[in-house]
């Protein structure tokens, strides 16, 4: 049998939102705007945590706010006693209604790839109410806004999760056919003469293409978009290269809106998978999923 709390003991749990979001933010009035409050109750809300604590956490210096060493000692407890308390909720949300499934991914694989797929998922199982959360951004699996992901990883992730592997990718360039007129046996140092298209919020760039294969001084003509939707549209409409980390270009290239210019190709680059909490990997909306696309893609 567990031993009772002590409840005495533990700080006005309204301050510990305050003083997490002002901690972050050092700023009052950035903490107050994000939790909907007015700043003299995120302000009276410190001072109250500072006085059940005895120690002050916020250096004050007319505009300016830092933490004292005990506030930086304070801040990670508070932020993974808050992220307990969040996912912890999220499960419980999420075990009340199984029916639902939220699906993680990035904006561009949704666009060219998962938006094709799931309908077959939905006729397999129509019983599920199928959320696809897209983001543009490159980024890890948030586990308080979705229940599974299906994500690129160098490496496997934190110890909690579940990691599905599906398929290592080739990273390779495609282009419109008329770029480099109909030429695909180029050497990768010829790709130099074209503009090559950039994708901001991929993890993968241009050097993980060119440096294994001995192409250093990387220059010429580039272009910076924010997605690789966006620069697979730019590479068929001629304005430059573009590089695919995966099966995501496959129609165009089998319609030959794209070429490949040279056969050069870089592997064991990572993997692409899905991902979930390890204690939920057994939940039916989950394992359904999970079996299908290991199906699907098989």
């Amino acid at each position: 049998m567990n031993k009772p709390l002590s409840h005495r003991k533990l700080p006005p749990l309204k301050a510990l939102k305050g003083f997490e979001s002002t901690a972050r933010q050092l700023s009052f009035r950035k903490a107050a705007e994000e939790l909907n409050l007015s700043h003299p109750a995120i302000s009276h809300q410190i001072q109250s945590l500072e006085e059940d604590l005895g120690v002050k956490l916020f250096y004050r210096h007319n505009r300016q706010m830092t933490l004292t060493p005990e506030g930086r000692r304070y801040y990670p407890i508070v932020r993974e006693a808050l992220d307990l308390l969040i996912n912890g909720s999220e499960m419980m949300r999420r075990s009340a209604n199984p029916a639902s499934l939220r699906v993680q991914t990035y904006i561009s694989i949704s666009i060219r790839w998962f938006s094709r797929k799931l309908p077959r998922f939905r006729k397999l199982h129509p019983e599920f109410d199928v959320q696809l959360i897209s983001c543009i951004e490159e980024q890890n699996f948030d586990e308080a806004t979705a229940d599974i992901g299906f994500i690129f990883c160098r490496q496997p992730p934190e110890s909690h999760f579940c990691w599905i592997p599906l398929f290592k990718p080739t990273l390779f360039p495609v282009c419109s056919p008329t770029l480099t007129k109909h030429k695909t046996n180029l050497h990768p140092e010829k790709l130099l003469q074209y503009p090559l298209i950039s994708v901001t919020s991929e993890s993968w760039k241009w050097h993980d293409f060119f440096e294994p294969l001995g192409v250093e001084n990387i220059s010429g003509s580039n272009i910076s978009v924010d997605s690789t939707a966006m620069a697979l549209e730019m590479a068929m409409d001629g304005e430059g290269i573009a590089l695919v980390n995966g099966p995501f270009a496959e129609r165009d290239l089998a319609a030959g809106r794209l070429i490949r210019p040279t056969p050069h190709g870089i592997e064991e680059f990572g993997e692409w998978g899905l991902i979930c909490r390890r204690d939920m990997r057994e939940q039916n909306n989950i394992r359904s999923f999970i079996e299908w696309l290991q199906n699907d893609i098989s």
